[in-house]
C-alpha cells in the first residue's frame, strides 16, 4: 500500500524545478507511505514520477519505487498488493530478479506480456501509473472494483495524477474550480461517483480500466479502456448457474474464500483483521485463524451507547475462534474530534457518517499491526443489505396497485406526522423505524422498480434545485447500458451496488480512513475468483427464508455457532441524529447559517434552513440530508476550492 503522483508536461523545464514541483507533490502522501519516498524524470520527456511507499512485501532497498525494469523501458509507481505475484514469477523463468517484491514482477510481466494482459493475469488491489520510456507513453490503472484510487486531468497543458486530489492541488498549474454539477451527486449519494470529481477537468478512473496519455492528446477527452468487465462478469455467471447442492455451493465458497484469505495474509509485517462480531468480518476472521498456527490479531472498537455498540459481540466471537483481540471503547468526544479531520482526510466531499467510527477503528489498529484484513463486499455479493429485504418485501405488497393509487397512498403517509409513518410502514410489512418508513413511502410512489432503487440509495431528491446553477450529470445508475442483464430485480440491485456503492462509497471510505493512518486494508472477498463465484450462484442461495447472506452464514457456522452471529443486522454507525441536536449544534449552525449560505453562493437555503430546523424541533430526522450540506460547507470552510 502506497501512493504516487505525477505530472506529464512540454519539456523545456529545468530537472531542478521538475523535482522541486514532484517532491511538493510527493510530501503531501507522507501518510500513505511514510518508510520510503522516490523521485523519477525523464526531464526529455517532461515526465516526473514521484512514490511514497509503506512497505509491506520485501522491505529492503530492492522493493525502492519509482521502480525500472530489468530492460529498462518502463519504470512503474504502484500502489496496493499482488497477491499472485509468486505464481507470475514462475511465469516469468527469464527474469533478471533484484529482490521479492510484488512491484519488481509487475513490472517484468508488463516487459513480458504488455500492460492490458499482465493485468489480467494479477489477482490483487492496485492502482498503477507507468512510464513507457520508448513509446514516451504514461499509462494509467486501477484494478477491477476499484479499491485504490486514481485521479487525473489536464490543467492548462499539463497532465496531472496521483492518489489523492491534494497530491495533484499541490502543483502549480492546478486550478481549484469547483464543479457545481458534482456536488448534486454527492447530495443524492454522499459521494462523487467516479469517473467524476469535485474540480472541473479532473476525473477518477474507472474500476477495471487503463488508459494512456502522451502530450499529443493534450486537452483531448480521455477514454479509458476496460480489461475487466463486471457487468460481463455477472451475466455471464447467472447464465452459468452453479448446478451442484447447497454442500457443494457452501464447500465451493469456503474454498475459494480460504484461498484469498490466505494469498491476503502474506506480508513481511504485522498483520490482523477488523472485526465487528457480524457476517461479514467473523467469516474472514474464522478463515484467517483456521489457516494461522498463532492467534490472529483481531481489533474494534465499541460505544457506550448500545444502540451503536457491537463489541460485545465481536468479543464473543473472538473467545470462540481464539484470537488476540483488542478492543476500544470510544467516548463521544474522541468522536466528534474525527470531524475535523474529514475534509483533509477525504479531499472532497464525503458524507458516509460511518467515516467516523472507521477511521477510528483504523486508527486503533495501526497501533498494533500495519496490515488489517476486512470483511467488506459481502453484502453485494451475497445480498446483505436490508434495502434489498424491504424493497422487495414491499413491492409484493403494493406493485399490484395502479401507480395513481400507490401514488395518493403515498401522499396520505406523507402527510401524517412522522411519529404515525411507523404504523403506516408496519400495515406495509416495514417494522424497521422511522428512517425505513421514509424509504416506505419513496418506494410505494416509485414509477417502476428502476426507480424504487435509485429513491432507496438518494438522500436529495432534487439536488440540482438545491445546488444553484447547476444540474445532476448522468451517472451509473442512470445509464441502463451499464447495467448488468440479470434477474430477478434483487440480483439487479446488488449489481447496481457493485457498480457504484461499493466502489465510490466503501472502498473509497476505508481507503482514505486507514492510509490516513498509514494501514493498509485488504478485502478477500473482492478476490475477483469469488465475486466470480458468487454470480454463479443462484439467489436462493443468497437470500433464504428473508435472510441474506445464506451460503455465507453457512460457511461461517463451521467455525463459529450460530447463537454468536444471528441478531439484527446493525451498520458501522454514530448517533448523528442525536449529535446534531446536542454537542455539534454550534458547529453545525455556523455551517449552515442563512447569510453564510447566501454570501457562498453555493446552495439554495430554503430548503436547508427548514430540515435544519425541522430535524432540531425532532419533527424529521434529517441526519443524512444535513450531513451532507455540512461535510460540502467543512470542506470548503478548510479551503478546499474556489467558487466558479
Amino acid at each position: 500500500m502506497c501512493g504516487f503522483s505525477g505530472y506529464l508536461q512540454t519539456p523545456g523545464v529545468s530537472s531542478n524545478e521538475m523535482t522541486t514541483q514532484i517532491a511538493r507533490m510527493n510530501q503531501t502522501l507522507l501518510h500513505r507511505g511514510p518508510d520510503d519516498g522516490g523521485i523519477w524524470l525523464d526531464e526529455s520527456s517532461g515526465l516526473a514520477l514521484g512514490h511514497r511507499r509503506l512497505a509491506i512485501v520485501d522491505l529492503s532497498p530492492a522493493g525502492h519505487q519509482p521502480m525500472q525494469s530489468g530492460c529498462g523501458r518502463y519504470v512503474i509507481a504502484f500502489n496496493g498488493e499482488i497477491y499472485n505475484h509468486h505464481e507470475l514469477r514462475k511465469a516469468l523463468p527469464n527474469a533478471d530478479w533484484r529482490g521479492h517484491s510484488d512491484t519488481e514482477t509487475l513490472v517484468a510481466g508488463v516487459a513480458q506480456w504488455g500492460l492490458a494482459a499482465t493485468l489480467a493475469k494479477c489477482v490483487g488491489m492496485f492502482a498503477i501509473a507507468l512510464w513507457d520510456r520508448q513509446e514516451k507513453c504514461l499509462s494509467l490503472a486501477r484494478d477491477r472494483f476499484g479499491e485504490k484510487p486514481i485521479y487525473y486531468g489536464w490543467q492548462n497543458g499539463t497532465f496531472l495524477f496521483g492518489s489523492e486530489l491534494k497530491a495533484l492541488k499541490a502543483h502549480p498549474v492546478f486550478r481549484a474550480e469547483i464543479d457545481r454539477d458534482a456536488i448534486t451527486l454527492q447530495l443524492r449519494h454522499n459521494h462523487i461517483p467516479a469517473p467524476y470529481s469535485i474540480y472541473k477537468g479532473i476525473r477518477k478512473l474507472l474500476p477495471g480500466t487503463h488508459l494512456s496519455v502522451s502530450l499529443a492528446q493534450a486537452h483531448r477527452e480521455l477514454e479509458p479502456v476496460q480489461y475487466w468487465s463486471f457487468k460481463e462478469t455477472a451475466q455471464s455467471g447467472q447464465a452459468h448457474l452453479f448446478d451442484g447442492t447447497d454442500k457443494d455451493a457452501i464447500d465451493a465458497v469456503e474454498r475459494c474464500l480460504s484461498k484469498a484469505v490466505a494469498q491476503q495474509m502474506m506480508a513481511d509485517v504485522p498483520l490482523g483483521a477488523f472485526l465487528s462480531g457480524g457476517v461479514d468480518s467473523s467469516t474472514i476472521v474464522a478463515l484467517m485463524q483456521a489457516q494461522s498456527k498463532r492467534p490472529i490479531k483481531t481489533f474494534t472498537i465499541g460505544f457506550d451507547d448500545k444502540d451503536y455498540n457491537e463489541a460485545e459481540h465481536a468479543m464473543a466471537v473472538a473467545r470462540h475462534l481464539g484470537t488476540d483481540h483488542t478492543q476500544l471503547y470510544v467516548t463521544h468526544e474522541q468522536a466528534l474530534g474525527v470531524i475535523q479531520k474529514l475534509p483533509t482526510l477525504y479531499d472532497e466531499p464525503f458524507s458516509d457518517s460511518s467515516q467516523i467510527p472507521t477511521y477510528l477503528v483504523a486508527e486503533m489498529t495501526r497501533q498494533h499491526v500495519t496490515v488489517a484484513l476486512s470483511g467488506d463486499g459481502g453484502d453485494e455479493l451475497f445480498g446483505g443489505y436490508n434495502r434489498y429485504h424491504i424493497a422487495m418485501r414491499l413491492l409484493r405488497k403494493v406493485e399490484w396497485m395502479p401507480h395513481a393509487v400507490r401514488t395518493r397512498l403515498a401522499q396520505a403517509m406523507s402527510a401524517v406526522p412522522p411519529n404515525r409513518w411507523t404504523s403506516f410502514a408496519s400495515m406495509l410489512g416495514i417494522s424497521e423505524g422511522a428512517e425505513k418508513a421514509r424509504k416506505a413511502i419513496d418506494i410505494v410512489s416509485a414509477p417502476n422498480r428502476e426507480a424504487v432503487y435509485r429513491r432507496l440509495v438518494s438522500h436529495w431528491k432534487a439536488p440540482a434545485d438545491i445546488v444553484l446553477n447547476a444540474s445532476e450529470p448522468m451517472t451509473t445508475l442512470t445509464m441502463p447500458s451499464t447495467w448488468p442483464a440479470v434477474k430477478p430485480f434483487v440480483h439487479r440491485m446488488m449489481a447496481l451496488d457493485t457498480l457504484s456503492y461499493l466502489p465510490d462509497d466503501i472502498l473509497v471510505k476505508v481507503d482514505r480512513a486507514a492510509m490516513g493512518v498509514s494501514l493498509e486494508t485488504r478485502i478477500p472477498m473482492l478476490d475477483h475468483h469469488v465475486a466470480e463465484l458468487a454470480w454463479r450462484l443462484p439467489l436462493s442461495m443468497k437470500i433464504r427464508e428473508g435472510q441474506g447472506k445464506w451460503v455465507l452464514r453457512q460457511v461461517l457456522y463451521k467455525h463459529v455457532p450460530k447463537p454468536l452471529i444471528e441478531r439484527p443486522k446493525k451498520g458501522f454507525a454514530v448517533p448523528l441524529h442525536s449529535w446534531l441536536r446536542g454537542p455539534l449544534r454550534e458547529w453545525a449552525e455556523a455551517l449552515l447559517n442563512e447569510t453564510r449560505l447566501r454570501q457562498e453562493g453555493f446552495f439554495e437555503p430554503a430548503p436547508i434552513r427548514q430540515k435544519w430546523q425541522e430535524h432540531l424541533s425532532g419533527q424529521h430526522d434529517w441526519q443524512y440530508y444535513l450531513w451532507d450540506v455540512l461535510m460540502f460547507q467543512a470542506w470548503l470552510e478548510n479551503g478546499r476550492g474556489q467558487a466558479s
